[in-house]
């Protein structure tokens, strides 16, 4: 599976920003979509993910402030993320895992400053 994930960027504390991810050539029906977060020297930590029906988990830290959505038909996900603060900076991957195995997308930094 191939992930294309856009929508980072540069924003203010309290603004919004809207994260997009794509999937494509998964050659199975994608059951989990989610969201990770990565900060330097740290690991990978679940920001949110859905499930196919919908059914939706969020770290403590967003929610309230982060709502997960995707498009079956598109294998797409996005995360809405509003009233940003700035220990929400990091890259953000998005990913698929199947079985065992985690397929992530290249990353795409969110930076929110004070």
């Amino acid at each position: 599976v191939q992930l294309q994930a856009s929508g980072g960027g540069l924003v203010q504390a309290g603004g919004s920003l809207r994260l997009t991810c794509a999937a494509s050539r998964s050659g199975f029906i994608i059951n989990v979509m989610g969201w990770y977060r990565q900060v330097p020297g740290n690991e990978r930590n679940l920001v949110a993910r859905i499930t196919y029906g919908g059914v939706t988990e969020y770290a403590d830290s967003v929610k309230g402030r982060f709502t997960i959505s995707r498009d079956n038909p598109t294998s797409t996900v996005w995360l809405q993320m509003d009233n940003l603060k700035p220990e929400d900076t990091g890259v953000y991957y998005c990913n698929v895992p199947r079985g065992s195995t985690d397929n992530w997308g290249p990353g795409t930094l969110v930076t929110v400053s004070s």
